[in-house]
C-alpha cells in the first residue's frame, strides 16, 4: 500500500484539480488533503516533509492556472472556516468563503466587506493572499492581523497589518510563499444592516453585468499596471489614455481589448468579450491554450502601448 496514504489519514490520490478551480481546467493531484483545522494541517505539512513532496497550498480555486499535467506532490486545501464575531469585527477561518463572508457580516451589522461579494469561490485566506481589491477598496483596509503557519518549521505566527506588507495585488505572503494562511482579524464598521445589504446587492450587479460571470475563470488575469502613457500620438490616438493617467492606473482590459484581442479564441480558451481582462472557459478549454492567450495578451500590449502587463492568475505545476 502507498506510504502517504497510510501515513496521513484522508488524503486523496490522483485528484483532478480541475474540480477544484474556477477554471474549471488541470490535471490531477498525485495527493489530495482537505484541512479542516490547524492540526490537521500540520500533520498534512509533517507527512510532505517526511516523503519530500512538493506541497501546494490551496483556498477557493480562484486565481489559479493548473497544468495539463497536474501537480506532483501534495495539494493541500484549506478548509477551516470557523468564524467568531467580537466587539470590533470578526475572527475567521481562512477557508471561509469571501461572499458568504460579506453576507453573514451584513446580518450582523459590520460594513467593509460589501465590495467582495461575487468574487467567485474567493476565500478569505486567499483574499489575503492575492492582497484582493475591487471598487476603489482593499481587502486590506480591514485587516487587524493575519495568523499563519510556516511551511518549513510548522510554527504558528502572528502578523500585523504592516507585517503583511500589502501592496498592489500582492502581500508578504504571495512574495514568500513560505506561510499558510490560518486565520484572519478584521476589524469592520457598524452600520445599518439593511443600508450594508444595498450595498451588496450593487456590487453583485454590476459584477453580473460586467464581468462573463456565465463562463468559468480565474477572475481579472492581470494587475492593472500603475503608471502613464507619456506617448503623445497614443495619447491621441487613445483620448481614453489621458484620464488613465489621472488616476495613475490603467485598466487591463482597456489595453488588451484596444490591442483587438476582445474574443480572441485559442482552442476552447477566450479573451472575454464582455471584459478583456477575464479569459473564459467556453468548456474544455486546456491550460495550454490559456496561457497562449496570456502570452499573447502580454506581446500585443507591449508592443501597442509599451506596457509590461503582469499576471494577477498563478500558475500550479508548469
Amino acid at each position: 500500500m502507498d506510504k502517504v496514504l497510510q501515513k496521513l489519514t484522508g488524503v486523496q490520490k490522483n485528484i483532478p484539480l480541475k474540480e477544484y478551480t474556477t477554471y474549471k481546467i488541470g490535471g490531477s493531484a498525485k495527493y489530495f488533503f482537505v484541512a479542516k483545522n490547524k492540526e490537521s494541517l500540520i500533520k498534512a505539512l509533517e507527512t510532505s516533509k517526511e516523503f519530500k513532496l512538493p506541497v501546494f497550498i490551496l483556498g477557493g480555486g480562484s486565481n489559479i492556472l493548473v497544468s495539463d499535467k497536474g501537480f506532483k506532490g501534495l495539494v493541500i486545501k484549506i478548509d477551516i472556516k470557523d468564524v467568531a464575531f467580537y466587539e470590533n469585527g470578526v475572527i475567521v477561518g481562512a477557508g471561509t468563503n469571501l461572499t458568504k463572508l460579506a453576507h453573514l457580516t451584513a446580518e450582523k451589522g459590520f460594513s467593509g466587506l460589501e465590495w467582495s461579494a461575487g468574487i467567485p469561490c474567493a476565500t478569505i485566506g486567499g483574499a489575503i493572499y492575492g492582497h484582493a481589491q475591487a471598487f476603489g477598496i482593499e481587502i486590506s483596509d480591514s485587516v487587524k492581523s493575519v495568523e499563519a503557519l510556516d511551511l518549513k518549521t510548522f510554527k504558528i505566527g502572528n502578523f500585523s497589518k504592516k507585517q503583511c506588507r500589502f501592496s498592489v495585488k500582492n502581500s508578504m505572503f504571495k512574495k514568500s510563499k513560505k506561510f499558510a494562511i490560518v486565520s484572519v482579524i478584521l476589524e469592520l464598521q457598524k452600520k445599518d444592516k439593511n443600508e450594508i445589504k444595498k450595498l451588496i446587492k450593487e456590487f453583485l450587479a454590476y459584477r453580473k453585468n460586467g464581468h462573463p460571470m456565465a463562463f468559468p475563470s480565474a477572475g481579472s488575469t492581470f494587475v492593472n499596471p500603475q503608471t502613464k502613457i507619456k506617448n503623445k500620438k497614443l495619447l491621441v490616438k487613445f483620448p481614453e489614455l489621458n484620464e488613465y493617467n489621472r488616476k495613475g492606473t490603467i485598466s487591463s482590459g482597456y489595453l488588451i481589448a484596444k490591442c483587438g484581442l476582445a474574443g480572441k479564441k485559442i482552442g476552447k480558451a477566450q479573451i472575454s468579450e464582455k471584459h478583456a481582462n477575464f479569459i473564459i472557459n467556453l468548456g474544455g478549454a486546456k491550460a495550454k491554450d490559456v496561457l497562449s492567450l496570456i502570452n499573447l495578451a502580454k506581446k500585443k500590449v507591449k508592443k501597442t502601448f509599451g506596457v509590461n502587463l503582469e499576471t494577477e492568475v498563478q500558475f500550479v505545476g508548469f
